[in-house]
Protein backbone atom coordinates (compact mmCIF):
# COMPACT_ATOMS: atom_id res chain seq x y z
CA UNK A 1 0.00 0.00 0.00
CA UNK A 2 1.21 3.62 -1.06
CA UNK A 3 1.72 6.04 1.88
CA UNK A 4 1.87 8.98 -0.22
CA UNK A 5 -1.23 9.88 -1.26
CA UNK A 6 -1.24 12.04 -4.54
CA UNK A 7 -3.59 15.16 -4.44
CA UNK A 8 -4.88 16.35 -7.84
CA UNK A 9 -5.53 20.07 -8.69
CA UNK A 10 -3.06 23.02 -9.81
CA UNK A 11 -0.01 24.38 -8.37
CA UNK A 12 0.08 27.77 -8.21
CA UNK A 13 2.61 28.69 -10.53
CA UNK A 14 0.67 26.71 -13.55
CA UNK A 15 -2.31 29.10 -11.87
CA UNK A 16 -0.40 32.12 -12.40
CA UNK A 17 1.27 31.19 -16.25
CA UNK A 18 -2.76 30.52 -16.88
CA UNK A 19 -3.62 33.95 -15.33
CA UNK A 20 -0.77 35.62 -17.49
CA UNK A 21 -1.30 34.25 -20.55
CA UNK A 22 -5.30 34.74 -20.68
CA UNK A 23 -4.72 38.69 -19.22
CA UNK A 24 -2.08 38.71 -22.51
CA UNK A 25 -4.96 37.21 -24.90
CA UNK A 26 -7.34 40.00 -23.43
CA UNK A 27 -5.06 42.52 -24.04
CA UNK A 28 -4.17 41.68 -27.50
CA UNK A 29 -7.74 41.22 -28.06
CA UNK A 30 -8.83 44.98 -26.89
CA UNK A 31 -6.10 46.41 -28.82
CA UNK A 32 -7.19 44.73 -32.33
CA UNK A 33 -10.89 45.66 -31.33
CA UNK A 34 -9.82 49.39 -30.73
CA UNK A 35 -7.67 49.04 -34.15
CA UNK A 36 -10.52 47.57 -35.90
CA UNK A 37 -13.01 50.50 -34.49
CA UNK A 38 -10.43 52.90 -36.02
CA UNK A 39 -10.38 51.56 -39.00
CA UNK A 40 -14.24 51.53 -39.10
CA UNK A 41 -14.62 54.65 -39.00
CA UNK A 42 -12.09 55.70 -41.37
CA UNK A 43 -13.87 53.80 -43.95
CA UNK A 44 -17.20 55.90 -43.34
CA UNK A 45 -15.04 58.71 -43.39
CA UNK A 46 -13.50 58.20 -46.89
CA UNK A 47 -17.23 56.96 -47.91
CA UNK A 48 -19.07 60.45 -46.19
CA UNK A 49 -15.77 62.12 -48.45
CA UNK A 50 -16.62 60.44 -51.35
CA UNK A 51 -20.29 61.33 -51.61
CA UNK A 52 -19.90 64.66 -50.94
CA UNK A 53 -17.03 64.66 -54.00
CA UNK A 54 -19.43 63.01 -56.47
CA UNK A 55 -22.73 65.37 -55.52
CA UNK A 56 -20.47 68.70 -56.29
CA UNK A 57 -19.03 67.39 -58.97
CA UNK A 58 -21.62 65.18 -61.11
CA UNK A 59 -24.97 67.01 -59.55
CA UNK A 60 -24.36 70.59 -58.57
CA UNK A 61 -21.50 71.39 -60.74
CA UNK A 62 -23.19 69.95 -63.78
CA UNK A 63 -26.01 72.23 -63.07
CA UNK A 64 -24.24 75.09 -61.83
CA UNK A 65 -20.97 75.33 -63.85
CA UNK A 66 -19.52 76.89 -60.24
CA UNK A 67 -19.03 75.20 -56.68
CA UNK A 68 -20.88 76.40 -53.71
CA UNK A 69 -18.79 78.66 -50.88
CA UNK A 70 -20.57 76.74 -48.20
CA UNK A 71 -22.23 73.20 -48.46
CA UNK A 72 -24.85 71.32 -46.38
CA UNK A 73 -27.86 69.01 -46.69
CA UNK A 74 -29.76 71.95 -48.45
CA UNK A 75 -27.45 72.50 -50.96
CA UNK A 76 -26.21 68.60 -51.84
CA UNK A 77 -29.92 67.02 -51.29
CA UNK A 78 -28.77 64.08 -53.56
CA UNK A 79 -26.91 62.11 -50.67
CA UNK A 80 -27.88 61.03 -47.21
CA UNK A 81 -27.85 64.14 -44.58
CA UNK A 82 -26.51 61.77 -42.29
CA UNK A 83 -23.36 61.88 -43.89
CA UNK A 84 -22.38 65.79 -43.18
CA UNK A 85 -22.02 64.59 -39.28
CA UNK A 86 -18.39 62.51 -38.82
CA UNK A 87 -18.57 59.21 -36.99
CA UNK A 88 -18.10 60.95 -33.86
CA UNK A 89 -21.51 63.00 -34.10
CA UNK A 90 -19.37 66.33 -35.14
CA UNK A 91 -20.87 68.26 -38.26
CA UNK A 92 -19.17 69.28 -41.45
CA UNK A 93 -16.54 71.89 -40.72
CA UNK A 94 -17.04 72.39 -36.88
CA UNK A 95 -13.79 72.81 -35.24
CA UNK A 96 -13.57 69.22 -33.23
CA UNK A 97 -15.14 67.50 -36.33
CA UNK A 98 -13.45 65.30 -38.79
CA UNK A 99 -14.63 66.68 -41.91
CA UNK A 100 -14.08 69.73 -43.95
CA UNK A 101 -15.39 71.80 -46.84
CA UNK A 102 -12.52 74.55 -47.86
CA UNK A 103 -13.60 76.48 -51.17
CA UNK A 104 -10.98 78.88 -52.83
CA UNK A 105 -11.69 81.48 -55.46
CA UNK A 106 -14.61 82.55 -54.49
CA UNK A 107 -16.90 85.55 -55.73
CA UNK A 108 -20.24 86.15 -54.96
CA UNK A 109 -21.00 82.85 -53.75
CA UNK A 110 -19.57 81.25 -56.24
CA UNK A 111 -16.21 79.23 -56.20
CA UNK A 112 -14.18 77.46 -58.80
CA UNK A 113 -12.53 74.88 -57.05
CA UNK A 114 -12.24 73.41 -53.34
CA UNK A 115 -11.21 70.71 -51.22
CA UNK A 116 -12.88 68.38 -49.22
CA UNK A 117 -10.55 66.68 -46.24
CA UNK A 118 -11.50 64.17 -43.75
CA UNK A 119 -8.95 63.71 -40.78
CA UNK A 120 -8.35 59.78 -40.37
CA UNK A 121 -7.19 58.10 -37.21
CA UNK A 122 -4.89 55.32 -38.80
CA UNK A 123 -3.68 57.37 -42.26
CA UNK A 124 -3.22 60.11 -43.05
CA UNK A 125 -5.86 63.04 -44.38
CA UNK A 126 -8.32 61.98 -47.07
CA UNK A 127 -8.33 64.58 -49.55
CA UNK A 128 -10.70 65.61 -52.91
CA UNK A 129 -10.26 68.06 -55.01
CA UNK A 130 -12.35 69.57 -57.57
CA UNK A 131 -12.17 67.94 -61.13
CA UNK A 132 -13.85 70.93 -62.62
CA UNK A 133 -11.36 74.39 -63.88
Amino acid sequence: MNTFSKKRGFTVPEILVVLCFATLVLILAFVQKQNADAMLRDDSRKVAINAMYYALEESFYENNKFYPEEISESVLTVIDPELFTDPNGFYLNDSLGSYFYEPTNCKDGKCKSYTLRAELEKEDDFIKRNRNN
